[in-house]
């Protein structure tokens, strides 16, 4: 194992903000108890916003960002990890409170990693992330309509943001589970990919940004809702009863002007969704179960893959909306 390794450390000096790949010892990276040799990382919104100024995020600097990670263990103080385990971390506030991804080494505690299962690779691991990870927990949660709840199959949903990387997997997984998937996007470039994807049908965007109805039609078994706003409002307004949606974005707004009456006339339920405060024995299930409901074959067409010299200058562009490729980060490239 070399003395010194490459990172992207972010640094905060007065008003100075700098971002920058850098050798590092490994007497940087000392906190925590699992040392692991990263694979890839991946670039999600939110490191896109901790890369821009810290985002309000990291309140220590210098610090290195990157919110997930796959890998293999290099040395743990341990019981539960041992050298060459292959690990996955996603969320845990690494690469906020903690260093992060965007390294050839990561060093953190024992109860942030889970052991990557055999079936995928540490590159697929990746292609997923705190992304696709969400939308399997979103896909859940719609289907506990008729697998916890005991009532009426779940049959027609609605996917917002469906060309963002929650809204692709939530796509394929839904299609992948039975479900008449319609997407809902403002790149009707994109349909032939969504189909792909699994989905039914392709809707644009622009018929859900007006004002919601008290309560329209129902159309919608359940929804899994990537943007907010007027556009999660119309979907509330057009869920069938006793309905399922499953919110965790807001990438159209953070404000929500709806109505109390679909959720007592028709029992709706909004469910919230976070991807961070997960137990390791939830998180070992749903990764167990991507190889059955992800293909990879599929979902690779999307991914772009870069090191990480290239993160500053491709994490403008995601805060731009300007990417059109789920970034893959191959931090030995």
């Amino acid at each position: 194992m070399s003395e010194t390794f490459k990172a992207l450390v972010i640094n905060q000096e007065g008003e100075n903000f700098s971002r920058e790949v850098k050798d590092l010892n490994f007497d940087f990276i000392k906190d925590g108890d699992v040392l692991v040799k990263v694979d890839y990382s991946d670039l999600n919104f939110k490191d896109a916003l901790i890369l821009k100024d810290g985002a309000k995020l990291v309140k220590d600097f210098p610090r290195i960002p990157g919110i997930d990670f796959s890998g293999t263990v290099a040395k743990s103080d341990s019981d539960e990890f041992k050298e060459g385990d292959e690990v996955i971390l996603t969320g845990c506030r690494v690469g906020e409170l903690f260093h992060g991804g965007f390294s050839q080494y990561a060093k953190v505690k024992k109860e942030f990693l889970i052991k990557r299962p055999q079936n995928i690779t540490s590159k697929q691991a990746m292609m997923i992330g705190t992304a696709g990870f969400t939308a399997l927990l979103c896909a859940f949660a719609v289907k506990a309509k008729e697998e916890l709840l005991m009532q009426s199959k779940v049959n027609d949903v609605l996917v917002t943001g469906s060309t963002g990387a929650v809204g692709q997997v939530a796509v394929m997984v839904l299609s992948k589970m039975g479900c008449n998937v319609t997407a809902l996007t403002g790149k009707m470039d994109k349909s032939d990919y969504l189909k792909e994807l699994g989905a039914k049908n392709v809707v644009d965007r622009k018929e859900f940004e007006g004002e919601a109805k008290l309560i329209g039609k129902g159309l919608w078994d359940g929804v899994v809702d990537t943007v907010g706003g007027n556009i999660l409002a119309n979907a509330i307004s057009q869920t069938k009863l006793k309905g399922i949606i499953a919110v965790c974005g807001n990438a159209s707004g953070n404000k929500l002007n709806t109505s109390v009456v679909p959720f007592f006339l028709r029992a709706v339920k909004l469910w919230g969704v976070d991807s961070i405060n997960v137990s390791n024995k939830r998180k070992e299930f749903v990764w167990g179960e991507i190889s059955n409901l992800v293909d990879f074959s599929i979902l690779e067409k999307s991914v772009k893959t870069i090191g990480l010299e290239e993160l500053i200058n491709t994490f403008p562009e995601m805060l731009k909306g300007k990417l059109n490729n789920r970034i893959l980060v191959d931090v030995n490239k």
